[in-house]
């Protein structure tokens, strides 16, 4: 089963978590939007509330809010997400996909709106991604 990479970030430290689950594991997060609240306890993040702001499929192609479904689609971009014009008026075709989550989807980018009564650092699965990190 492939793994899928949650990317948890706190608005408040302004700091990132990385937390891979497998992908049979999260069938609650298919077919969810961008914008769409989840329950923290689907991740292993108990007592949180978190939002969906991206993602990525498996190609490396982001997640863009304004593309309906979960299709893979050239679009003109003029300003962000996806893309950031150098120039004033300078626009873009860039393959991006679309705004639901699907098998495809290998990353999944989420920010704290709730916290729960335990620290984030205290939390089973933060503590195994900075043991992963000290590591290295």
């Amino acid at each position: 089963m492939p793994v899928w990479k949650i990317v948890v970030s706190d608005p408040e430290t302004r700091k990132a978590y990385q937390i891979e689950i497998d992908q049979s594991l999260a069938p609650q997060l298919i077919g969810k939007k961008i914008g769409d609240k989840i329950d923290g306890n689907i991740i292993g993040l108990s007592g949180y509330e978190l939002q969906i702001t991206g993602g990525t499929d498996k190609d490396g192609f982001p997640m863009h809010p304004n593309v309906e479904g979960s299709v893979k689609k050239k679009v003109l971009l003029s300003s962000p997400p996806c893309f950031h014009p150098r120039k004033k008026g300078e626009r873009k075709k860039k393959t991006v996909r679309g705004n639901t989550i699907s098998s495809d989807i290998v990353q999944i980018n989420m920010k704290i709106i709730k916290r729960g009564e335990k620290p984030l650092e205290e939390l089973e699965v933060i503590k195994q991604f900075l043991q992963k990190k000290s590591q290295q």
